[in-house]
């Protein structure tokens, strides 16, 4: 009983020091702490352009001003990771590097919004943006990352499967109302010109006068006028 109660006493220390383990739950996020942490896993952006790295939170404790955020790059091409952004209390923007001015804040900590802008995009700027959050005593949180890739925006466009349909439906109608209005056109055109140019007749009188066409409307005219006069030269007077 002495010896069992000796070694009791040597293990009791050790048990009240003993801080409890941390269980992380297969998601990655810490079952003690509930802070999560979402973003975009896949942005694409073009070069010259503006980009919206999204990424929001949720934690149980109050913010407060204990509250730090990291933005973390990692280049396409491998490497170390860089600090890009800092926030605590204010926005600290890189001062260095390849994001040097480059870098906004767009984010609403008090709405669990930790969201930055990278202006004047890069073909070199692809790469991994991991968004860190740490609200004391929630420090423990799932590691989401976010994949830049940054291309040449083209002149060229895909054609959907709906827009194909439209055209090869709609195009042979349009070209079929297009001739019809070309035929009408002209034929109203013809019409008019007929009119204009020959004499107004009644339907019910009947001239006894020859028809003339335009081309020789005055020549006609012209003749008929001259037999006139060397008929009634020619007539002997009583």
């Amino acid at each position: 009983m002495a010896t069992e109660a000796a070694m009791l006493g040597l293990l009791l220390p050790h048990l009240r020091t003993r801080r409890p383990s941390v269980l992380v739950a297969p998601s990655g996020v810490c079952s003690a702490f509930s802070l999560e942490i979402k973003v975009s896993s896949k942005v694409r952006a073009f070069i010259g352009e503006q980009v919206s790295l999204k990424c929001s939170f949720t934690s149980t404790a109050p913010i407060s001003e204990s509250l730090t955020l990291d933005w973390t790059y990692r280049p396409l091409t491998g490497g170390a990771m860089e600090t890009i952004f800092h926030y605590q209390s204010v926005a600290y923007p890189t001062t260095v590097g390849k994001f040097r001015d480059r870098i906004s804040w767009i984010g609403d900590i008090a709405k669990g919004d930790a969201s930055i802008a990278i202006h004047s995009l890069e073909m070199s700027d692809n790469g991994t943006f991991i968004c860190s959050v740490k609200n004391p005593p929630d420090v423990f949180h799932n590691i989401p990352q976010t994949v830049l890739t940054v291309t040449e925006r083209g002149l060229s466009f895909q054609l959907t499967s709906a827009v194909l349909l439209s055209i090869l439906v709609f195009l042979p109608s349009i070209l079929v109302v297009i001739l019809l209005l070309v035929r009408m056109g002209r034929k109203f055109g013809v019409l008019k010109e007929k009119k204009t140019s020959g004499c107004k007749k009644s339907s019910i009188e009947v001239s006894d006068e020859p028809e003339y066409t335009e081309t020789d409307n005055c020549l006609g005219r012209l003749r008929v006028w001259c037999w006139k006069c060397v008929d009634t030269d020619d007539e002997d007077p009583y």
